[in-house]
């Protein structure tokens, strides 16, 4: 039996999802078209970092490139959407604690973790699991649970097909298919809610991610967001194209080298929707939930950089908070500008220094010269210009970041305070699985890197 690389799979989902989204949400479709101009217009006029893209991930992924972003209620649906997402391919790395900043989740992003998989296309997830362990109000938390306990937000054959890929290592092109439009049905939005208003009134209150997670009949994808080469440019241009942009951009500054992540989003809507009046009756309301999200990717950084960039955020929001409606805004940008001053913007430095990882090619130069350099070291090698190196992209997600989108999207009324209060051990529990550790993966991609570029120059030795 023939079976469909998940990779492949993985793909056609997120084109169909892309697609479901852009009907869902037009200002969406505006935002891609735009983010695909600038990206365009990027490359045209950076040279370097055109050739830096086709010797290592490929500049034709950063066009199709999404990521998006769910939020789930229980731990069985946590469960069984590792398993959807390992039909196509994708791992759930890292552990994300967003109480940290007083949202009731913690979450992972489920990806592609192999460098080709990433290639062929990088869609990632970002899954919350909601924390009903942190409500307070035991009459609240009751009433949640229940709710969720009679919700399911997977159809029957997407289940079917899920075991059967589980059973016999994978789907023919049939079964992908209809494995593909099954699954998309987890993720459609749905504008009758599960419950009265006045229960969502209650639940707004505590937290209005607890109300969105709680109240509907699936995760609605929240935000689908694709990646710009200029983060900087897509801020600027949204308001000509009338889309309201939040008022900074999360994550570190501009930067000659970007690092880690930088995001920006426009704000929520506010859509329509019906809640249940009596057995039989709705009435409308409204919910705002859904939003646009734009990123711009840097390089992985290293323990020792993420612990500079560490201290360098915690400095900066020791001085600063940005305030959701935008009023500090240029105070803050300038701070955040000012105390990231420390940290090299050099890719030569941050090499050296071991602040982030890279991958290696062969240069014009190397694929001419290769026979005559068998057993030189990296430095040499990249010395006499016969190697190149371009950073590890970061393609995962920073917490404080994530919940900056999420805050200036929730509003200021966001309710009850919940205490910082991570656990690993629960949330593996409710997956199934443990999530990989983000710093090894890319630790074992630079080896990899280095291995197979010194692997051809020493190659010409043993076949002579």
């Amino acid at each position: 039996m023939a079976f469909i690389s998940p990779d492949t799979i993985r793909k056609n989902f997120s084109i169909a999802m892309s697609d479901m989204f852009r009907q869902e949400v037009p200002a969406y479709g505006m935002l891609v078209d735009m983010v695909e101009q600038i990206n365009s217009q990027t490359l045209a006029d950076d040279a370097k970092l055109q050739v830096s893209l086709e010797s290592t991930d490929g500049v034709e992924r950063i066009t199709e490139e999404r990521h998006g972003a769910i939020r789930l209620g229980t731990e069985e649906e946590l469960f069984n959407m590792r398993r959807l997402f390992a039909v196509m391919g994708m791992s759930p790395v890292s552990y994300y604690d967003l109480s940290v900043a007083s949202i009731p989740v913690h979450a992972t992003a489920f990806r592609p973790v192999e460098r080709a998989a990433l290639a062929v296309n990088p869609f990632r997830v970002f899954t919350s699991l909601l924390r009903l362990d942190l409500i307070k109000d035991e009459k609240l938390r009751e009433d949640a649970k229940e709710i969720l306990s009679t919700r399911q937000i997977f159809t029957a054959r997407v289940l079917e097909l899920i075991a059967q890929a589980e059973r016999d290592g994978g789907l023919n092109e049939a079964d992908s298919a209809e494995f593909v439009s099954e699954a998309l049905e987890t993720f459609r939005w749905h504008s009758k809610a599960r419950l009265d208003q006045g229960l969502f009134e209650r639940l707004l209150q505590a937290h209005r991610l607890i109300a969105d997670v709680v109240s509907f009949n699936g995760p609605h994808i929240n935000h689908l967001t694709p990646r710009t080469l200029d983060i900087d440019a897509v801020q600027v241009e949204m308001p000509n194209r009338g889309i309201d942009p939040k008022a900074i951009v999360e994550g570190p500054p501009a930067r000659k080298c970007p690092v880690l992540l930088r995001q920006t989003s426009f704000k929520a809507l506010n859509e329509p929707v019906f809640f249940k009046d009596g057995e039989d009756g709705w009435v409308a309301g409204h919910h705002t939930a859904r939003f646009g999200e734009i990123e711009q990717r840097g390089a992985a950084l290293t323990p020792k950089g993420r612990e500079l960039y560490d201290t360098l955020l915690n400095d900066v929001r020791g001085q600063i908070r940005p305030d959701g409606n935008g009023s500090n805004s240029e105070e803050y940008m300038a701070v955040l500008t000012e105390v990231f001053a420390a940290f090299p913007d050099d890719w030569a430095e941050i090499r050296t220094q071991e602040l982030a990882y890279f991958q290696y090619y062969l240069t014009e130069a190397g694929l001419v010269e290769i026979g005559n350099n068998a057993g030189r070291d990296l430095d040499a090698l990249i010395a006499d210009g016969l190697v190149g190196y371009a950073p590890v992209v970061y393609e995962d997600f920073l917490p404080v970041s994530a919940a900056g989108i999420f805050q200036s999207n929730l509003g200021d009324d966001q309710g009850e305070e919940f205490v910082f209060n991570p656990n690993q051990e629960m949330f593996e529990k409710a997956l199934g699985a443990a999530v990989l550790n983000e710093f090894d993966h890319y630790a074992t991609m630079e080896a990899n890197s280095i291995e197979a570029i010194l692997a051809q120059f020493n190659a010409v030795t043993a076949a002579e």
